[in-house]
């Protein structure tokens, strides 16, 4: 089954796709045209474009490729974040090295898939990033936590400290995104960080360690 009663009784997700080669882009398009759960606003062949239409359309979805010419995908996320846009951003690319995971999840992506996930995959993938669900491909997050868990002890960033002390007046994952005005997938990758460099594997514990470290103080976060 392929699921396409999921969404009967509601709105298409509306997508827009973006990457430098065509033939991938309308791949894409037939691919989720076919499918009434989904309803492809248009494409864009490079970062500056895709601005530029998610202003106009208004998606709730961008699949983003990468690496492409006059503006890559992590510059164009950055770009839809500070303009506080209203959309998520699904990155759909061949590359999975670490720096490329990193960048564009902290840059503001919502997900992080392989252009060699099956379709179902993608489907799935798409509706849960149009709910605002952090989406990675296995392998990509293998990367991602395998890079965070180094045994090297940083000093926490302001940002972490932002993001801890939020969490510590109990606020959620969603809630101190929208204070930071920044997404929940990034939250959730600093606070991998921070369970990184604290050396704890849960967000009570990171608490309590930061406050027993001095990085934490009652007025600060409680």
């Amino acid at each position: 089954m392929s699921g396409q009663g999921e969404n009967a009784d509601t709105e298409p997700i509306r997508l827009l796709i973006v990457d430098d080669h065509p033939v991938v882009r309308d791949g894409l398009d037939g691919m989720f045209s076919g499918d009434r759960r989904f309803e492809v606003l248009g494409q864009a062949a490079d970062g500056a474009q895709a601005v530029s239409r998610v202003e106009a359309l208004r998606p709730d979805v961008v699949l983003m490729d990468l690496r492409m010419p006059v503006m890559d995908g992590v510059t164009a996320i950055s770009h839809l974040v500070e303009r506080k846009l209203p959309v998520r951003v699904l990155v759909l690319t061949t590359y999975d090295t670490d720096s490329d995971v990193v960048a564009a999840i902290e840059a503001g992506a919502t997900g992080y898939l392989l252009k060699d996930a099956p379709r179902e995959e993608l489907f799935r993938a798409v509706i849960a990033a149009a709910r605002g669900e952090a989406v990675l491909s296995p392998a990509v997050a293998t990367r991602l936590l395998g890079q965070v868990r180094q045994p090297a002890r940083e000093p926490l960033s302001q940002r972490e400290l932002e993001v801890l002390g939020l969490i510590a007046r109990g606020s959620t994952n969603r809630e101190a995104a929208a204070r930071l005005f920044i997404s929940e997938a990034t939250v959730k990758t600093h606070l991998l960080h921070i369970y990184a460099k604290l050396g704890v594997n849960d967000r009570a514990a990171a608490v309590a360690t930061a406050f027993e470290r001095g990085l934490l103080t009652p007025s600060r976060g409680a």
